[in-house]
């Protein structure tokens, strides 16, 4: 999701599970939140597919036109719904960082970590977005054009954990993808962790946090170049890089 200063809105929610009406909010806003909130507590109640936009627009007070104004579907909901949440992991990514105290192994721990916090308790509305991956022109497909705001937007959270740190301006790229995709990975086994406070996922991160920064002296080495320099160009070939796109078989050199 590589661009890496975006503002926090102070007017968002703060507590995913309790999506207050702020009162300071023009009328329309505070509507929109309304409709959020109720959409919300009744898809953790009955389920994305056993909730309909008439239940959610009678729980919110709100005429089933109106709902569908703010919201003309239940995935632009869900869609609403990452969007907070990414807000939310912006916030606490930048709180953590303002100290300066954090070293990168810390800070990289942090950014995962924290993402598990924020969704911990909605792991069912979590796995919409994935339910989609093999649907390229769904909206709420994780890989799809309708999801490239949240993915430019957690690349550019990523990218922000790194910080200053001293690396080869390839390698960075590396590692902020790679990053991402462990991201994406790490909640598809959150999503079917039964241990208690998921801890087998959480420990993986740590896990894996320590063995990335250990790996980063490594990766560093300027004999390495050519071979980052060609990874890249397998990514950027398919696709994966932002700002490209997969080559056809029209398009591929003979």
């Amino acid at each position: 999701m590589f661009n890496f200063s975006l503002d926090f809105h102070p007017d968002l929610p703060q507590d995913l599970n309790m999506f207050k009406v702020d009162q300071a909010t023009g009328k329309g806003q505070q509507t929109r939140r309304a409709i959020l909130d109720a959409a919300l507590v009744l898809f953790r109640e009955r389920g994305f597919d056993s909730t309909t936009m008439r239940d959610i627009a009678a729980a919110a007070g709100v005429a089933l036109g109106a709902a569908y104004y703010y919201f003309p579907s239940k995935e632009a909901l869900i869609q609403s719904y990452y969007d907070v949440v990414q807000r939310e992991h912006e916030q606490r990514l930048d709180d953590a960082l303002a100290s300066g105290s954090l070293d990168l192994k810390q800070r990289l721990q942090f950014a995962l970590q924290s993402k598990l916090d924020i969704v911990k308790d909605d792991r069912k509305l979590l796995g919409v977005v994935f339910r989609y991956a093999g649907e390229p022109d769904h909206p709420l497909s994780c890989l799809g054009s309708g999801t490239d705001d949240t993915r430019r937007r957690s690349l550019e959270l990523l990218d922000r954990a790194i910080g200053g740190e001293r690396m080869p301006a390839d390698l960075r790229q590396l590692l902020t993808l790679s990053l991402w995709a462990l991201q994406m990975g790490v909640l598809v086994l959150f999503l079917y962790d039964r241990s208690p406070n998921q801890q087998r996922t959480r420990k993986l991160v740590d896990n894996a946090m320590e063995l990335t920064v250990r790996l980063l002296s490594l990766a560093k080495l300027s004999i390495l170049k050519p071979v980052r320099g060609k990874v890249l160009d397998l990514l950027r070939d398919a696709g994966l890089l932002p700002g490209s796109t997969p080559a056809t078989l029209e398009e591929q050199p003979s």
